[in-house]
Parts: C-alpha cells; structure tokens; sequence
C-alpha cells in the first residue's frame, strides 16, 4: 500500500481532496495571523506628556502654559487639558484645549490653606479622539509656593 505512494510522482494530484483543502486553508490561515502580528504596533498607543510653564507659581490669579507631547516630543494638537486642584486648593476645574502647536494657556488661582507653604495643582489630559493616544501615567504638576 505504501508502496503505490511512494511510487506516485504527480505531487498534489495523489492527495486527497480533503488533505488539500486543509493544506490550503492553513496556509491561508497562517498568512492572516503573521499579517495581525505583524500589524499590531500600528495597533499600540503613545503616552502623552505635559510641560508647564512655569512650573512654580504663587497663590493668586497666574497664567500657566500647557505644551501637551507625545512620547517621541511632537506637539498634540486637540488635547484637552484639565487643571485642577491637587493639595493646593482651586475654585473649579479649568479645562482647554491645544492648538496646532500642542500648546494652550491656562489661567488658574490657586490658594494655600494657612497653615500650608505649597501644595500642588494636577494635570490630567484628554487624547483626540480617535488618535491613538492615551494618558496613563501621571503628569507634571505645577508647585504653588507661598512667598
């Protein structure tokens, strides 16, 4: 039995029909699966990053400069950017939104409870919709110094 093919020299001709389809269907199938490997990194995100500007402010009305980047130090561009208050105090939450240049000013008038010489005001951001960034970690905070 082993013989008749060992002796057939017709290649895929001999097989059966059944061993062929799924010779077919797995190579199609391994060709989908390297193409998702391969595709995942377009798949991943970047982590945004804000820089302020200054990074230290008194109490009092102050007007901080927000530059929201990508991992790689490019300009966001439609970030929103949220101030709000972290151990220093703040009368609301200040939202805005960058421009072209990822940048956006944002006024803020943080106080410090009298027995406290600083406190803090946290940063969150808010990705564009749909770009595939994200903001996990936490950001710079702006230091609020009494003089």
């Amino acid at each position: 039995m082993f013989e008749s093919f060992r002796a057939d020299r017709r290649a895929i001709e001999g097989l059966p029909i059944r061993l062929v389809i799924a010779l077919v269907i797995g190579v199609a199938s391994l060709s989908v699966m390297m193409n998702m490997l391969t595709g995942i990194q377009g798949l991943s995100t970047t982590e945004l990053d804000v820089r302020p500007e200054p990074e230290v402010v008194g109490p009092g009305e102050s007007s901080i400069e927000l530059t929201v980047v990508g991992a790689d130090g490019s300009a966001v561009a439609d970030a929103t950017v949220v101030v709000k208050a972290g151990s220093a105090d703040l009368d609301g939450v200040r939202t805005a939104t960058t421009g072209e240049d990822g940048t956006v000013t944002v006024s803020a008038a943080p106080t410090l409870r009298a027995n406290q010489d600083q406190g803090t005001l946290l940063i969150e951001v808010k990705p564009p919709a749909g770009s595939g960034y994200v903001d996990r970690r936490g950001n710079a905070k702006v230091l609020v110094v009494r003089k």
